[in-house]
């Protein structure tokens, strides 16, 4: 692509059906954390050449696209019908002042950054360049319930998108075929007795249209994720006080843990434990002992925190082991509840929570009384 090529791209997501048995449309529906539309995007984000993601949406869930979307796109309101979007979606592009544009399905959420790259070389030497697959199966034509002949599947293809174009002649072609009612925009081409280039597309580059689709997408997802392991180690001293606070229970006891916030020495080392495995730092990072703000803080907050920026990152939690060492108070009464509670601040089973309590015979400043320390293993799904 040359320098002064501008390379737009226009995502179609003003459908409104709910086919999938959801209240909401297919785009808007979640896999791991992220809409099927934002997972359409991120593809697109990846690739230098391209200068604007523009998406057409419905007013009617206006507010679920901003409150879903992540990434720096642009946006306009569709119409009754996939072409009359995609030519409204056109006319805004206007303004970009692209020279090539690619118009994707927003169901296709596997679109890989390799399709797109060579779609966008195509368009160097060819006006209309669109992706499509070999049909493998045999294709039979019917009427009503009966097969009336069997077609020779050698010159077919399944046709998918991104499907990429000159702006301006698909532009001049929306205006001139408006109203009409085309299933792809390469129909307008064929139409034209244009040329239009095919390339290679990818099994990968499925729509999501029925409930197994949605499945198959899931399954995908998690077999693409790696088993991330995240350690965290804290250490708080005793003062004078009534009882310590360790997994957000307090624990009656003639001193209390001294620190910045609450002191959850076990909550503390579990949420450095889940940003190692995130590779996001420490709880230092987040919340430094120097801010006033976080002076007496419950450290549920914190723990809130490191989830949140997991399940944005589309992870989730396998286990956590939680070691505390104590001299005092004696903890054996209270490993339970504090496993409970860290499973319902974290909305996750309480099978999938340990938490242990161990000494140091004496040894140390732990065997001395004067604090007590927390490991913490966590094992994520990313």
């Amino acid at each position: 692509m040359t320098s002064k090529s501008k390379v737009a791209v226009m995502i179609v997501a003003a459908g409104k059906g709910a086919r999938l048995g959801s209240d909401l449309p297919k785009q808007y529906l979640k896999i791991e954390g992220k809409t099927i539309l934002e997972h359409s995007i991120e593809a697109f984000s990846k690739i230098k050449n391209i200068s604007t993601i523009h998406i057409v949406i419905s007013k009617e869930y206006e507010k679920i696209f901003n409150s879903s979307i992540q990434h720096p796109v642009s946006y306009s309101f569709g119409g009754d019908t996939r072409q009359e979007s995609v030519c409204l979606g056109l006319e805004e592009l206007k303004k970009h002042k692209p020279n090539k544009v690619l118009i994707h399905d927003a169901a296709r959420m596997f679109t890989s950054e390799e399709l797109i790259s060579e779609i966008i070389k195509k368009l160097e030497n060819h006006k209309a360049v669109i992706p499509a697959q070999k049909i493998a199966d045999t294709v039979k034509k019917i009427k009503g319930e009966n097969i009336v002949d069997t077609i020779d599947r050698e010159n077919l293809i399944s046709v998918q998108t991104p499907q990429g174009f000159d702006y301006q002649t698909i532009m001049k072609l929306h205006r001139k075929y408006k109203g009409k009612n085309f299933t792809d925009d390469s129909s307008l081409f064929e139409k034209e007795n244009m040329k239009v280039k095919y390339l290679l597309g990818t099994e990968d580059n499925f729509k999501i249209t029925t409930e197994k689709d949605l499945m198959k997408a899931k399954e995908k997802i998690e077999k693409s994720k790696q088993n991330r392991i995240g350690i965290g180690f804290d250490v708080h001293q005793f003062e004078e006080g009534d009882g310590v606070i360790l997994c957000g229970i307090k624990i009656p006891y003639s001193k209390k843990l001294k620190g910045h916030s609450d002191a959850d020495v076990a909550w503390h080392a579990l949420t450095d434990a889940m940003l190692g495995a995130l590779a996001k730092g420490d709880i230092g990072d987040l919340f430094p002992d120097n801010d006033m703000k976080w002076k007496g803080a419950d450290s549920k907050i914190f723990l809130k925190k490191a989830d949140e920026l997991m399940k944005k990152m589309g992870g989730r939690i396998i286990n956590i082991d939680i070691t505390i060492i104590a001299e005092r108070p004696k903890l054996g009464d209270y490993k339970k509840i504090m496993a409970e509670n860290t499973a319902k601040i974290l909305d996750i089973s309480e099978t999938q929570v340990n938490v242990k309590a161990t000494t140091t015979e004496k040894l140390g400043f732990v065997g001395r009384g004067e604090g007590i320390s927390s490991q913490a293993v966590v094992s994520i799904l990313l």
